[in-house]
């Protein structure tokens, strides 16, 4: 039997994802990787095993539910528990724009990842995470969902207009906050991350953080002690205001 903790992270292939993965195998978990493209997987498994790490890679597409679904009863097959998720697994589509601009199907397309695929993934999981002793779920946010931050036209957070990305990682907090309501006094707790924007394909690659920086406070979250909080939104300067 595995006796070390099991941490399940979506899109855990490339930037924060993949530090995310690196730093909890870096802990002592066994790291199960998410990611959609199995190939791109692999090579970021194969990495992290090189590093001494134990990750094992999964085939994990928020959106299909049939990949969902072979993902949970995968991990319920093999290891009966899940101790940490991660819903890393976040996209801003293309033509995210202004409210006044922005096409239907783009804002959909944003929802449909970074919100009804979290929720999906963490219904799918949450009976092993109740099979855990104290379970830890972390969503990834951003200070661009924060209605302090963005609504002030003096801060940076105001100019970005990508509308569909904000307005479903708003959700994103609200979908936290609900969760750790529901759990509460269960031993299970539910928090978000706000990385900071970071070098990776999303952030851009000019930006100044590493998306090592940006996974510290997703790891933090995901390894509070019994007192730690919950229902909360973090980041590396402490809690959000949103």
């Amino acid at each position: 039997m595995n006796t070390r903790k099991i941490a399940l992270v979506t899109g855990a292939n490339k930037g924060i994802g993949k530090e995310i993965a690196r730093q909890l195998g870096q802990a002592g978990f066994t790291v199960l990787a998410g990611s959609r493209d199995l190939h791109r997987g692999e090579l970021a498994v194969k990495e992290l095993v090189a590093e001494g790490l134990d990750v094992v890679g999964v085939q994990l597409e928020v959106t299909d539910k049939a990949s969902v679904r072979a993902a949970a009863e995968r991990v319920a097959a093999e290891y009966g528990r899940l101790d940490v998720l991660v819903n890393n697994a976040a996209i801003i589509p293309a033509g995210d724009d202004a409210v006044s601009r922005i096409e239907a199907d783009v804002l959909w397309s944003a929802f449909e990842t970074n919100v009804l695929g979290l929720v999906g993934v963490t219904q799918a999981f949450l009976p092993l995470l109740r099979s855990a002793e104290a379970a830890r779920i972390v969503n990834l946010s951003t200070s661009l969902a924060s209605f302090e931050q963005v609504g002030d036209p003096e801060s940076r957070m105001s100019t970005v207009l990508t509308v569909g990305y904000n307005a479903s990682k708003a959700a994103v907090n609200m979908v936290t906050v609900m969760l750790a309501n529901e759990l509460r006094g269960t031993g299970i707790l539910v928090n978000g991350a706000d990385p900071g924007n970071c070098a990776t394909d999303m952030g851009g690659w000019t930006a100044a953080r590493t998306p090592a920086q940006g996974a510290a406070v997703a790891v933090s979250l995901a390894t509070l002690g019994s007192d730690g909080p919950t229902g909360h939104v973090y980041a590396e300067e402490g809690r959000l205001a949103w």
